[in-house]
């Protein structure tokens, strides 16, 4: 592993471009010759520390909603203290869904912090003073005032640093409303049961756990359970509070069902057509360019339309694969207009695969740190031969695999009609032997598009049967990039190795020369670890990839390309610092595909349960009632 701001720094930053009127960067303060710090780099311990106070904060709160210790020295003013104390449980579950968004730096959860604080405060006050003066005493002497002075500090603190909460709600969805009523339902369950728990002296018997869940859910939805309570006041109290739960759960999810929806990851047709216009002139510069045509992908544009980042949201982080498109000299104005985004919703933002120069501007331009993350091979087709010692066996497993009457045949999709691509798609499909499609980066998504005529399909056949697909995107006008690549798995071993070397031959027919192939991760530990003198470290850093290999094709792709020859070409990660690292990894797996959190599919489930029909019937019948039907 090798940091590249080390290596920029000994060698320099390299000749910078003329700057001409084509260069969009934006304008910097007189006398300024660095861009502004990110805001997100600021006080980095403010949100941290704001949410685990929220969090804290929280947890005293729902204790003290929860707690029946004082109820027996209120004298007739039950019904204020019950007030006080359902408002403490609500404004503790407020504080601990709130949370996580000021460590986001969210500033509508600041802004709802803020006024839970103040709530709190006027309760822990104002009301603890008018019970002071009507029963004589404090409702809790040894714990209001205390939470009251925490409060005033905290709410003091979060006003002072209100700068410090900036980022803008995040694109979400009506489903979330959902997944919110299920997990406050299933809280407000479990608070109402620890309510009867600590209140086991003043129920009337001993109920069954079943009997106890029948009144939490009961009392929730406003009626009354089997548990009952040896005073009114407890009744009245338990009455209230778990109303209360019930009112502020449908509260929440409610405002969430009625929150707009917002546009989700998809690639728009606009977007669309100015990245192949960009294509069209810049595409040579960058293999991996034609992936940022992938439906998931979102797009930011430089001011002047000239460059753009293609990305996606995954974890609280930003990410983009390979270098900025267009023009060079445009670079600059994506990128800060790239790190502008990320710092409004408070995302980290990193960059995935990008070539040794786009990591030089990424790290000059936005104040980062680059990783080599691994190496991309690429085959030279001029200098592509079986001959000699070190292609022997590719040479051997070629020549088996064309004794068994295999036949390869490579075409561009414009030049294959319809029904044949949606044949291949098919017999393709069938192969797979998961319903997840791994790869985000190097990886296109589909086969056969209507817009990706340029695109090109190698297949194999035996006996007239399609058996082996490979299939590539344009690299420029005269290179290829690997996308994919799917067999039958009964076919005979070797198959893709003969796929590969058939495709590089026919290559020329098509103008082809030059072919990228898959990306070998860490491939430099992996080759410099295996040999004589290689250090301690080097070695057990090697040891690791091996024993990750067993998940992730780790290895085995690093020797699968090595097969060919190729030139090794290095890609790096670029991201802020050591701090984000996890996420960034996180985020990657999950862009590959490796790493895929369970959801509902609510589409099938509709279409199990005949919602699907229902709907359409619905749709028909309003057809007809409409005039002139």
């Amino acid at each position: 592993m090798t940091y590249l701001s080390e290596m920029t720094e000994q060698i320099g930053p390299g000749p910078a471009a003329p700057r001409t009127g084509d260069d969009d960067r934006p304008e910097r303060p007189a006398g300024s010759s660095e861009r502004a710090v990110d805001r997100r780099l600021q006080r980095r311990w403010v949100p941290l520390l704001a949410g685990l106070l929220s969090f804290a904060i929280g947890i005293v709160y729902i204790i003290e909603g929860i707690s029946p210790g004082a109820q027996h020295r209120l004298h007739g003013v039950d019904y204020l203290g019950s007030v006080t104390r359902t408002a403490d449980l609500i404004i503790g579950l407020a504080l601990l869904m709130v949370s996580h968004g000021l460590r986001r730096r969210k500033r509508r959860a600041w802004e709802a912090a803020v006024a839970l604080l103040a709530i709190g405060l006027i309760s822990h006050t104002v009301l603890g003073l008018i019970l002071r003066h009507v029963a004589q005493h404090a409702l809790r002497p040894a714990i209001r005032p205390a939470a009251a002075i925490g409060t005033a500090v905290v709410l003091v603190a979060f006003l002072w640093f209100r700068r410090e909460f900036y980022a803008v709600g995040d694109r979400g969805s009506r489903w979330r409303a959902l997944w919110v009523l299920c997990y406050l339902v299933v809280a407000d369950v479990l608070i109402g049961l620890a309510y009867l728990a600590a209140s086991r002296n003043g129920l009337v018997g001993n109920y069954s756990p079943w009997a106890r869940i029948h009144t939490v859910v009961a009392n929730l939805a406003g009626f009354s359970g089997p548990v009952l309570f040896k005073t009114d006041s407890n009744t009245d109290h338990f009455n209230f509070f778990t109303s209360g739960l019930g009112i502020f759960t449908i509260v929440v999810a409610v405002l969430l069902l009625l929150r707009p929806a917002k546009r989700a990851s998809r690639m728009s047709a606009g977007d669309a057509d100015g990245i192949r216009q960009l294509l069209a002139r810049h595409g040579q510069q960058d293999s991996l360019g034609y992936f940022a045509l992938r439906n998931d992908k979102n797009v930011i544009w430089s001011p002047s339309g000239k460059a753009c980042v293609g990305y996606r949201v995954l974890s609280g982080v930003m990410l983009a694969s390979g270098d900025p498109l267009g023009d060079p000299e445009a670079w600059p104005g994506a990128i800060h207009t790239f790190l502008d985004e990320a710092s409004r919703h408070a995302w980290v933002p990193a960059v995935m695969g990008c070539s040794e120069l786009g990591a030089q501007v990424w790290c000059r331009e936005g104040q980062l740190t680059a990783l080599e993350l691994g190496d991309e091979a690429v085959v030279n087709v001029a200098d592509f031969t079986l001959q000699g010692r070190a292609m022997r066996n590719v040479r051997q497993m070629n020549t088996r695999v064309c004794k068994e009457g295999y036949s390869a045949e490579l075409r561009r999709v414009e030049d294959i009609p319809r029904e044949e691509i949606a044949r291949i798609n098919r017999q393709a499909d069938s192969w797979r032997g998961s319903p997840i499609e791994r790869g985000w980066s190097m990886a296109l998504g589909r086969v056969g598009g209507r817009y990706d005529g340029k695109c090109v399909i190698a297949t194999a056949c035996q006996d007239g049967e399609m058996r082996a697909l490979l299939h590539f995107v344009p690299w420029g006008d005269d290179g290829l990039s690997l996308d994919l690549m799917r067999r039958d798995r009964s076919a005979k071993p070797g198959l893709n190795d003969f796929m590969i070397v058939e495709a590089i031959k026919m290559a020329p027919q098509l103008g082809v020369k030059r072919v990228s192939l898959n990306f070998a991760v860490f491939r430099a530990a992996l080759e410099r670890g295996e040999r004589i003198g290689a250090g301690p470290v080097l070695r057990a850093w090697r040891g690791i990839l091996i024993f990750l290999s067993r998940w992730f094709q780790i290895e085995s792709l690093y020797k699968f390309n090595a097969k060919f020859g190729p030139e090794w070409v290095p890609r790096f990660l670029v991201f802020p610092g050591t701090t984000d690292a996890p996420r960034i990894g996180l985020a990657a797996l999950e862009a590959e595909a490796f790493v895929v959190w369970p959801t509902l599919d609510y589409r099938r489930l509709a279409r199990k349960i005949g919602l699907g029909r229902a709907r359409r019937r619905i749709r028909a019948l309003a057809r007809r009632k409409q005039p002139g039907c």
